[in-house]
């Protein structure tokens, strides 16, 4: 297996490709692996933050007339994009995904979604041998168990994938805060969505607006 390392390895936003895979009421109804709000939120987070860099994001769904509707605060941060729906829980074999992924041009594959075990490693491992450079945002999924979760991390990392969080994603995205088009944009996705960070970015600005106290006379 090669190694994961160098500057090329690293997410950048024109090279980038996001799938957001069944995040719909059906799984999340055995989500266990994960506080259940958590996921949402870091799905929301990641959502927003791909469309703060221009990222291409496809949206999917399986049975949806049983399973459920995707999130709403998802498809709120693509207000009038289709969501494509599925039969196949192997995403990566359903062509309509696979050809709007392919007519965005990357190369940069990230994928998040229910459940880890299943309809997020099918995809990953398949595309991944398919030679896509594939990361899988470990946050913004989940699974039945955290057994199976962590089984299927193990799996897709034994297959070359690589895993990050959502902010983690979101940084290599930004890389420069000299970046001034973005920044402003991800400031904005982590005061909303990064829990304590957000909250230490807003103290840092209430310390750098209070005036020094005059010295006694």
């Amino acid at each position: 297996m090669s190694f994961r390392n160098g500057l090329a390895s690293l997410l950048r936003p024109e090279d980038s490709v996001l799938v957001l895979i069944d995040h719909q009421p059906y799984q999340l109804a055995n989500l266990n692996s994960h506080e259940p709000q958590m996921v949402v939120n870091n799905t929301t987070a990641l959502a927003k933050a791909a469309k703060v860099f221009g990222v291409p994001t496809i949206l999917t769904t399986v049975v949806a007339e049983r399973g459920g509707f995707l999130f709403p605060q998802i498809t709120d941060v693509f207000p009038g994009q289709a969501v494509i729906d599925r039969t196949l829980i192997n995403t990566w074999e359903d062509p309509k995904v696979v050809d709007a992924v392919k007519a965005t041009g990357r190369k940069q594959l990230v994928i998040a979604g229910l459940w880890t075990e299943v309809c997020v490693a099918m995809p990953a491992i398949q595309a991944a041998g398919e030679g896509w450079d594939v990361t899988v945002v470990t946050d913004a999924s989940g699974a039945v168990s955290v057994e199976a979760h962590q089984v299927a991390i193990q799996r897709m990392i034994a297959a070359g994938v690589n895993m990050k969080t959502w902010l983690a994603v979101a940084a290599e995205w930004q890389r420069d805060w000299a970046r001034a088009e973005t920044v402003g944009g991800l400031t904005d996705v982590i005061l909303q969505h990064a829990g304590g960070s957000g909250i230490a970015y807003l103290w840092e600005q209430q310390l750098l607006n209070t005036p020094v106290p005059k010295a006694a006379a």
